[in-house]
């Protein structure tokens, strides 16, 4: 397996932009070695989250509801979750949160499915991928109701005060694409600031390119130039600080080390 220089810790690439050239995604993102762990957001991407784990030896999964999409669900949804929990390949619950910004299913029923899949998690000592846009409160409240789960605030691009509760939680901070913006001074701030151990990065493909992708559809390989801004304002060596990322992503997803995953 391709020595991994870093993990893309949240790339979707079950997604539809990817239908044309999947595997030559993956293959790119391998031979540059680029680990890639796919998230699910409904049943059916978590289905394929899961299938691509086991047709990539470099791709891992997480099976999870998104808040968009947990209107309609089928009265078994979280016994197939906990199915696919157990699968050897699943590194953790995600996508899943609350999203109070576009309100695509009442914040109640977001908030219902969110705390079960924050249970499940629990139950089956699986780490959380976490989503939050303008539900700020309500997602730690939900997350503190559950002690002892842990887990991963996902593309984040809070505040320190923020950044402190998520840490003071146990969670880990990963910064997508945003964190090479030009207007993303801020953001940057608090990765200077933040504890290099528990700092994770990700793409969130095919969304948010970072620089200089930006405009184009995002894919994990891209993962590398955030990196190297995440440790530029680290203000370390990029060989010390992709091996602390990739430490980090063994660390917050414990079953990227129960197999070969370097």
């Amino acid at each position: 397996m391709t020595a991994r220089i870093l993990w893309d810790t949240h790339g979707h690439l079950q997604d539809p932009a990817f239908d044309e050239d999947r595997d030559a995604a993956y293959q790119r993102a391998d031979a540059a070695g680029v680990g890639v762990i796919i998230p699910g957001y409904t049943l059916a991407s978590s289905a394929v989250a899961v299938a691509l784990a086991h047709q990539w030896p470099g791709a891992w999964a997480q099976v999870g509801v998104h808040p968009h999409e947990v209107a309609d669900l089928p009265a078994d949804w979280l016994l197939q979750l906990r199915a696919w929990a157990r699968d050897s390949r699943v590194v953790a619950i995600g996508e899943i949160g609350l999203d109070y910004y576009r309100h695509l299913a009442p914040a109640s029923t977001q908030r219902a499915v969110f705390e079960a899949q924050l249970a499940l998690a629990r139950s089956e000592t699986l780490p959380v991928a976490v989503h939050c846009r303008e539900a700020w409160d309500d997602t730690v409240a939900a997350i503190r109701a559950v002690p002892g789960v842990q887990g991963v605030l996902h593309c984040f691009t809070g505040d320190r005060e923020q950044a402190r509760a998520v840490l003071d939680l146990g969670f880990y901070l990963s910064f997508a694409g945003p964190v090479t913006f030009k207007g993303a001074d801020a953001l940057r701030e608090v990765v200077r600031w933040a504890p290099r151990d528990r700092v994770l990065v990700e793409t969130d493909a095919p969304y948010m390119a970072p620089v200089p992708h930006r405009g184009r559809r995002n894919e994990p390989r891209w993962v590398e130039d955030t990196a190297v801004r995440v440790v530029s304002e680290q203000g370390i060596s990029r060989a010390a600080g992709f091996s602390t990322l990739v430490t980090n992503s063994m660390q917050a997803f414990a079953r990227l080390t129960r197999r070969d995953a370097n």
